[in-house]
């Protein structure tokens, strides 16, 4: 690809209104895009078609609504099919609102600016550099950059691509069996004998990597896997929406902290192709951009994010929380959140622990959505994660089919989601149906469908399968140091019974959310009866770290 600057491409029938609208943008963003003007829709579409022929990326697409021809709504439609990553914002005075928020609900529009946008300074950089963030956060040049090798069926090399992808570390997954670069890379080891292991990475500076553990690959891609400091004042063990939200809490306020986590910053919630209830982001964002941003904010106030980690004991000293990592190594610190969330529970049906990472998917997995064009795609799951997973891999997909054991869509997921899977023409919903058996030697071949009514089972023919099924907190590590429920999940505060108190030592009560353990906090989907949802983990993770600062103050 030539290496021309993205383009941004603005469209408005108002000569005046498009120069100005050129200028602003040209000034905050003419060192890194091309700013691009058409005059009307047809206009517009022949230059991204250009564009598209060329091979230039188009970053933003940013237009009028009310044109002559074809309004912005349908141009923004139409510009899609050409650059399907570009963000696509509409310009449009305040009595066309209500056909920009149709858009954003039926047409995935990304966002909608009222016209006047002065002073540009406060109602019109603020949204846009948000929107070229999340692109460029996506953007994959197609040079330079990070070479993944492998298989498309191996289970290793989903492991390796789903640890770059959700870690925000760019690179290009080469297939083993179609690309013929993939094949030149592998047919050598670097020290010139034949035959490299699979998956391969291959470094930019070239050096390569045969079936790297993450921590391996981690340690070769810049992310800080060791601590630099033995103490700090806040210690966070799992990094997703309730573990950012106390890391940014806790470090703005002063407090030295740490975060650990022993995958990806986001957690679950970082796999969601979707979150659409999350207050202040209208059109959604997905769970990689939501990560994304929390790990910038963190940062910015001096957290440490280390990554991936694995924690394997916690021990407590007086006042002193310490943590053991799988290495033997340790930290310690005053006050300790727990917010390490829930694991997908695995599949109960034959052959599915076999073909894990081979067509058997745990969450959105969205490294796998190109890969799933013209497939039957089948979800399992009845929650709101299970939806809008449904709702992305339409869009690659030939079909897609829910399996819900229950009986009734709406009892555990969002209605406007119920209401957009109905309305959908690819998706199929089977309630009362459960996956029996996954077939297949290499990778996922077929599926037995039970129906759970009437017990009959139906053969079909699948290679990709998605599960969203129950949830299992991973808390076994803490052993009876910390009060736990029947399940595993965390009790805090006014869910802590005698018998878990029977050891407290201070005189006050244990606070809102705090675990059996003084100065050990829990928030989000590890804590006992909390409500699943982005929003209420962030609110914990961030009411907690008042707390702490009342247990701190008592040290």
């Amino acid at each position: 690809m030539a290496d021309t600057k993205p383009a941004i491409l603005v469209v408005d029938d108002e000569p005046e209104v498009l120069r100005a609208v050129a200028r602003d943008l040209r000034r905050r963003y003419g060192e890194d895009y091309r700013i691009l003007r058409a005059s009307t829709a047809a206009e517009a579409l022949d230059a991204a078609r250009e564009l598209k022929e060329r091979n230039d990326p188009v970053a933003l697409f940013l237009s009028d609504q009310r044109m002559p021809g074809m309004d912005g709504v349908r141009f923004l439609s139409e510009a899609a099919h050409f650059h399907p990553k570009a963000k696509r914002t509409l310009l449009t005075a305040y009595a066309d609102t209500d056909a920009a928020i149709a858009a954003i609900n039926k047409s995935k529009l990304d966002y909608y600016l009222l016209k006047p946008w002065d002073p540009p300074e406060e109602k019109l950089y603020p949204v846009l550099d948000d929107l070229l963030a999340d692109w460029q956060a996506a953007y994959r040049p197609g040079y330079g950059g990070i070479r993944l090798v492998g298989d498309r069926w191996s289970a290793e090399s989903h492991r390796l691509r789903d640890f770059l992808a959700r870690n925000q570390i760019p690179y290009t997954f080469l297939d083993i069996e179609s690309n013929e670069e993939a094949q030149d890379l592998a047919r050598h080891t670097g020290d010139g004998a034949p035959g490299a292991v699979l998956p391969l990475v291959v470094l930019p500076e070239g050096e390569r990597l045969e079936n790297p553990e993450p921590s391996d690959l981690a340690s070769h891609i810049g992310l800080q896997t060791e601590a630099a400091k033995d103490f700090y004042d806040l210690a966070i063990v799992g990094g997703g929406p309730a573990g950012l939200a106390s890391a940014v809490y806790g470090a703005s306020e002063g407090l030295r902290t740490v975060l650990i986590e022993r995958e990806a910053p986001g957690g679950q919630a970082g796999t969601s192709s979707r979150i659409e209830n999350y207050l202040g982001f209208p059109s959604g964002l997905s769970g990689s951009d939501l990560a994304r941003r929390g790990v910038a904010q963190a940062r910015k106030f001096g957290v440490e994010i280390l990554t991936p980690r694995q924690v394997e004991e916690l021990r407590v000293d007086g006042p002193y929380k310490i943590l053991r990592f799988d290495d033997g190594s340790e930290v310690a610190c005053h006050a300790l959140m727990l917010a390490t969330g829930v694991d997908w529970r695995l599949l109960p049906a034959d052959g599915a622990e076999a073909l894990a990472g081979r067509g058997v998917y745990y969450g959105a997995a969205m490294t796998e959505a190109a890969s799933c064009a013209d497939e039957h795609v089948f979800t399992v799951g009845a929650g709101n994660s299970a939806g809008q997973a449904a709702l992305y891999f339409a869009d690659y997909a030939d079909k897609v089919t829910m399996l819900i054991r229950g009986d009734d869509l709406a009892k555990s997921m969002s209605q406007y989601l119920v209401d957009r899977i109905e309305a959908h023409e690819k998706i199929e919903v089977c309630l009362h149906h459960e996956v029996a058996t996954c077939h297949g030697e290499d990778h996922l071949d077929a599926l037995t469908v039970r129906n759970r009514e009437t017990g009959d089972e139906t053969r079909l023919d699948a290679h990709y399968v998605f599960i969203f099924i129950g949830a299992a907190p991973h808390t076994d590590w803490l052993g009876d140091l910390v009060a736990r429920d029947a399940r595993g999940f965390l009790r805090t505060g006014p869910d802590l019974t005698d018998e878990d108190l029977r050891d407290w030592p201070l005189e006050r009560a244990p606070f809102l959310l705090e675990t059996s353990v003084p100065g050990v906090f829990a928030a989000g989907d590890v804590r006992h009866e909390s409500v699943k949802r982005v929003a209420s983990a962030v609110g914990e993770g961030s009411v907690a770290v008042a707390f702490m600062h009342r247990h701190l103050a008592d040290l």
